[in-house]
């Protein structure tokens, strides 16, 4: 498993120079807490999280059974800014089995204000506290209905790749036009869980490949939404290694693998022993992968060339 590099102190220095440099506005000093107490600055700040399962931190308990945990992506994210910004508030809106359609409707999870969106363009649009950072990820189950055991539903990918298309652009309109100038949106594209089909002799091997080909066409539409909307794209995708099926590595307890596959078994519950397999989620590591995409994807964005000057584990 390649050395994941985590950097949260470049991270938080490049989000506050670029709040800094593209004029955001001042924020006004807390009301004097009471003798004795105190009051983080990072307390003023947020970061606000969107999406699916995948921003929920969704895992496969001992039985099963989809829980909820706080080691998602989105968690592990906020843990690092923490870090340097002590007291920054994490707004967590993500919700299971949310789909395009219903983070612009509802449908799904409760928000005060309605749906997923509605309820994230109030949180932009009020005054405290200051939302810093917003991430995104939204899609997937757009698609998971079209893919089955059986095979893939063509007919069915192609609805939902245009239905998504079209319901992303209309959610990244609003949440640019709710959020400050220089509050960066960063979005992501998805691994490809059905790689573990591979395992599974010939049959399997055709699937994964198949499913690789339908999610990667549906990767670049989500990727074309993100870039007509100016808004970065973790990549999540390369981070898992998804359209590696020609190298292999050995893979413990199985055997030699493309490393594609290799990369879903280590950091999803796709492999493991039953009852928890199935299960499309990330494990813990694999969030932290995750969450290595958008820090990349922020530096990328707010200091381009930046990253590549960094020599290997190097610190700023």
């Amino acid at each position: 498993m390649r050395a994941v590099r985590k950097r949260p102190t470049v991270l938080l220095v490049v989000l506050l120079l670029a709040l800094m440099v593209q004029g955001a506005p001042a924020v006004a000093a807390p009301v004097a807490p009471s003798p004795g107490t105190h009051v983080p600055f990072g307390s003023r700040f947020a970061y606000l999280s969107l999406g699916d399962s995948l921003a929920a931190g969704i895992q496969a308990d001992e039985n099963g059974a989809n829980v909820e945990t706080r080691d998602s992506y989105t968690d592990q994210l906020h843990r690092r800014l923490t870090r340097v910004l002590p007291g920054l508030r994490h707004i967590r809106l993500g919700c299971s089995g949310e789909t395009t359609t219903t983070m612009l409707n509802g449908g799904i999870c409760e928000y005060e204000h309605g749906s997923q969106l509605d309820e994230a363009v109030a949180v932009l649009q009020a005054s405290r506290p200051l939302v810093l950072l917003v991430t995104i990820d939204i899609g997937a189950n757009d698609m998971n209905r079209c893919l089955t055991p059986a095979g893939i539903d063509q007919a069915c990918a192609a609805r939902a790749s245009a239905t998504a298309g079209a319901n992303l652009a209309e959610i990244l309109q609003r949440l640019r036009a709710a959020a400050r100038p220089f509050v960066p949106i960063v979005g992501m594209n998805y691994y490809n869980p059905y790689l573990a089909a591979w395992l599974y002799g010939p049959r399997g091997q055709e699937l994964a490949r198949a499913t690789n080909q339908v999610l990667g066409q549906y990767n670049d539409t989500l990727e074309q939404v993100y870039s007509a909307a100016g808004v970065p794209v973790a990549d999540v995708e390369t981070a898992f290694d998804s359209t590696e099926l020609e190298r292999t590595e050995e893979l413990p307890g199985v055997g030699v693998v493309p490393i594609a596959v290799a990369r879903v078994c280590q950091w999803t519950w796709m492999c493991v022993p039953p009852p928890r397999r199935p299960n499309i989620h990330a494990n813990t590591t694999g969030y932290g992968v995750i969450a290595d995409a958008f820090e990349q994807a922020l530096l990328e964005t707010l200091l381009p060339g930046g990253v590549r000057r960094l020599a290997p584990g190097a610190r700023v």
